[in-house]
């Protein structure tokens, strides 16, 4: 199974900047998409619900602000949008598709550089979806695969400039440690385990011409608990994909 994930930083720009073309190009079993910024009403139909694909959307309560969607080939058993927690639920950060090999979520994790309150926030989604996925694992004996927008660069290796970025949200000890957490916790960073590389970016702001100069962040990732690493061919990135300022990143799965 081939699954990329993208943040398209509002999916109605990235229809008119190639999205179809790309879908087809790569035809990928599933797509997971972050901050879509529509409900799947404001989208053409095309474009909402794509040919050959079973879609499921969940919208933020308030338009034109997050959301994430999942465009899938094979029918999941079940799908869940949200943990059940009204005031994380309500932005549009999760969805959750049943297969028959494991379960996977699609998040968009909430950023926290616009202030305390939004940080706090991003804190606390972050320890509601570990205690989330601990449940799935243990009381539901459900293998996972994570995907999404996690808005933090776990190690300088992830990110240009990681000196002058230490006191922003994004690259602060306290996200960075949550990382080290879930990872303690037995879930995989998939494409640190096929390249140890750096200057692999997966989010470049629209600044300072940041992209064509590669000073960028990687904050999107796919993680898979650890019972199912021996099933990932491939976790990689692919920087050379525009229309948002993420690009995709994909994982090969069986």
């Amino acid at each position: 199974m081939l699954i990329y994930s993208w943040n398209v930083n509002g999916i109605r720009a990235v229809a008119k900047k190639g999205f179809g073309d790309w879908m087809e190009s790569v035809d990928p079993d599933v797509v997971c998409l972050q901050e879509t910024k529509a409900h799947p009403e404001q989208v053409p139909p095309e474009v909402a619900y794509p040919e050959g694909y079973e879609a499921y959307w969940c919208p933020a309560t308030r338009k034109g602000y997050s959301g994430v969607a999942v465009f899938s080939k094979t029918k999941p058993k079940q799908v869940h949008y949200g943990m059940g927690i009204e005031r994380f639920d309500s932005e549009g950060r999760y969805l959750r598709l049943e297969f028959t090999k494991f379960d996977l979520l699609n998040i968009y994790f909430p950023n926290g550089t616009s202030g305390d309150e939004r940080l706090q926030f991003k804190m606390e989604y972050y320890d509601a979806f570990l205690d989330h996925c601990e449940t799935l694992r243990k009381k539901q004996k459900k293998k996972l695969v994570i995907c999404g927008d996690v808005n933090t660069a776990h190690r300088e290796i992830d990110l240009k400039n990681a000196k002058q970025n230490e006191k922003n949200s994004g690259f602060l000890p306290m996200e960075r440690e949550w990382i080290d957490k879930f990872i303690a916790h037995g879930y995989v960073d998939t494409f640190r385990e096929f390249c140890q590389e750096p200057d692999n970016y997966t989010w470049w702001t629209y600044r300072a011409n940041a992209r064509a100069r590669n000073i960028g962040w990687r904050i999107d990732y796919f993680f898979v608990t650890r019972d199912l690493l021996k099933n990932v061919k491939k976790s990689f990135i692919t920087p050379e994909v525009m229309g948002s300022d993420h690009c995709p990143i994909g994982l090969e799965i069986v």
